[in-house]
């Protein structure tokens, strides 16, 4: 019976991959619900939003959770970024679905908060699509 899950899982590999690519277009609609907190600047060039409340989202991929620069973020995911958090899809999605429940997990604290209120519980992965696109390239 364990092959046959295992097989089975091995089989589904490439549709869960596949599953979680996302619309760079779709996403770049998407980031519109964020862009009243958050802006997407590389430098001056602002490449998309007007909000300033969240951090830069410019070149999210890979970045130290909580460290953009002159950016006052809550003590919780401060520490999260210092416990290891690096924004990848997976996290991203997770956090963006609900922050707090995201950063109580990560931390393993039942008080850990977050500043960011707003939830959005479809489309991460478009909207993470979209970031990458108009990020550096790496």
């Amino acid at each position: 019976m364990k092959t046959a899950f295992a097989i089975a899982a091995l089989v589904a590999l490439p549709v869960a991959a596949s599953a979680q690519e996302g619309d760079a277009e779709a996403g770049k609609d998407l980031f519109k619900r964020c862009s009243s907190c958050h802006m997407i600047a590389n430098g001056d060039e602002v490449i998309d939003g007007r909000g300033k409340t969240g951090p830069n989202l410019y070149g999210i991929a890979g970045r130290q959770a909580g460290t953009v620069e002159d950016f006052n973020y809550g003590e919780s995911l401060v520490a999260a970024g210092e416990a290891g958090l690096e924004w990848n899809e997976e996290d991203f999605a997770a956090f963006v679905a609900d922050p707090r429940a995201f950063l109580q997990e990560y931390l393993d604290d039942s008080s850990a908060r977050s500043k960011m209120t707003f939830r959005l519980r479809d489309g991460a992965a478009d909207v993470w699509a979209y970031l990458l696109s108009v990020g550096p390239e790496s």
